[in-house]
């Protein structure tokens, strides 16, 4: 059965999940606040996990009401509540990476050895058992965006290189399934990849 498509080849089913991924962990506070945080900074504004590890307290701009993150050259001002968790973030850090002054240890995620961030598996790890899918999930929100904003704009707010943000942006004006396909090929093969790497060693 053929998935419909949105504005501009987007798929529904697609734009479907992320929309009901972003309200479950914008409302459910059953879950950590880090998760809640790391999921939407991946599914609203296509974050690498590699990205969402190394962020900073430095990063995040509390100015009032106003809670703003930067990604890249252009701070993002973040919508409520997004913005309300941040700042419980930045407030109730945890983990024994926090021990030490704040000047010391600015990591917005701590992990669990001192002095370090949470790592991009352990970010994984906790993406996936919250049913979040980092790859895929990521490609929708970056292929939504691109059909949205100048590639420009994209750049500088979301922290990709420019040509990074033109190729997408005309794979959000382009037919979804070759899109689709291509995606699935490259992930098939970085699969394959390591499962050679792991079986030469």
């Amino acid at each position: 059965m053929r998935r419909g498509l949105g504005a501009r080849g987007r798929p529904q089913g697609e734009d479907t999940k992320r929309w009901a991924d972003a309200s479950r962990l914008l409302n459910d506070d059953t879950l950590p606040t880090a998760d809640r945080v790391a999921g939407l900074l991946l599914i609203l504004y296509a974050q690498k996990i590699a990205t969402i590890s190394q962020l900073t307290v430095d990063d995040v701009d509390i100015t009032g009401e106003t809670v703003a993150i930067s990604f890249g050259t252009s701070p993002v001002i973040l919508p409520m509540p997004l913005a309300t968790l941040v700042r419980e973030l930045v407030a109730s850090r945890h983990g024994k990476a926090k021990i030490g002054t704040p000047d010391d240890v600015p990591w917005l995620f701590p992990g669990g050895q001192p002095g370090r961030p949470l790592s991009d598996s352990q970010i994984g790890l906790r993406l996936h058992k919250i049913d979040i899918r980092p790859q895929q999930d990521r490609s929708t929100a970056l292929f939504t965006l691109a059909a949205e904003l100048p590639a420009a704009i994209l750049a500088r707010m979301l922290g990709v290189h420019i040509q990074v943000a033109v190729q997408w942006q005309k794979a959000s004006g382009g037919d979804w399934a070759a899109y689709a396909a291509d995606v699935s090929q490259r992930s098939n093969r970085a699969h394959q990849q390591g499962e050679d790497a792991h079986a030469s060693r």
